[in-house]
């Protein structure tokens, strides 16, 4: 434990960039054989002390974690670190995506390439099991009310599960590579609909896996996407529309000074 403890020291931390440092540190540690798989990691109070940050900070980085699928958590018992951790934190294409700017445009006009024909996939391919978490996915969604966190959490469970039963481990390790661009672009959205509106989407993605219709699958994947791009749409442009507000009444306040100047 103290060698765990004596790495995990957040003095040469990033504190504004917290989660990018956590994720590094993690990496760091695994490539050392320090954390192997299996391994629980410290209870979440000694988290906090040794990473010099508040319990309520470091939760927020743990989930990201968990959606990575490079911990899980077990109810009563703690957190432990997957088997296939290391392989979720090995490739340099990821760390581009975790630490790069790549726009949301970008990202979902690569969805579009990618997961209408990745859920046409899972509707031929997806286990019982996955079947079964796409189900509960929606249950947690239909339960989260105005939680946004559980919202996207759930949301994102829902595309990764997708992915992996798609049956070609290449196209599952993609939600790997882009889950925190794809969480950015799910909390830009998020503000502009509400719950129901993502769930109807994901109803119908869902029932058509569940009844292995692919091109059904692949059409309602689509639609969402495509819903999804509007939104950003919608969203830069109401960016850009307070940014001229704010740049005009800016003008318009040096105007008023610059005239009781004159007087």
């Amino acid at each position: 434990m103290n060698a765990v403890h004596s790495i995990m020291d957040a003095n040469s931390a990033e504190k504004g960039d917290l989660t990018d440092w956590l994720i590094l540190r993690f990496k760091q540690l695994i490539s050392e054989g320090t954390l192997t798989p299996g391994y629980k990691l410290p209870s979440e109070r000694e988290l906090s002390l040794h990473f010099g940050v508040s319990r309520t900070s470091l939760r927020p980085v743990m989930k990201i974690l968990k959606m990575m699928g490079v911990v899980s958590q077990r109810v009563g018992d703690g957190t432990y670190l997957n088997g296939d951790a290391s392989s979720v934190l090995a490739e340099p294409m990821e760390f581009l995506f975790l630490l790069d700017e790549t726009s949301s445009q970008e990202l979902v006009e690569t969805r579009l390439m990618v997961e209408p024909t990745l859920a046409a996939k899972a509707a031929e391919q997806a286990s019982r099991e996955q079947v079964l978490v796409l189900r509960q996915t929606i249950a947690e969604i239909e339960a989260a009310g105005e939680d946004q966190f559980r919202i996207i959490e759930a949301d994102l469970l829902f595309h990764r599960t997708i992915l992996q039963g798609s049956g070609n481990r290449l196209c599952g390790r993609l939600f790997h590579v882009i889950h925190r661009s794809m969480m950015n672009m799910m909390m830009l959205t998020a503000q502009l609909v509400d719950r129901d509106h993502t769930l109807a989407f994901h109803q119908a993605i869902f029932e058509a896996i569940q009844r292995r219709d692919g091109p059904e699958a692949e059409r309602h994947m689509r639609d969402h996407l495509m819903d999804a791009r509007a939104l950003l749409l919608q969203a830069r442009q109401s960016e850009a529309d307070e940014r001229l507000r704010k740049s005009i009444r800016k003008n318009t306040a040096r105007k008023r000074v610059s005239a009781r100047a004159v007087r």
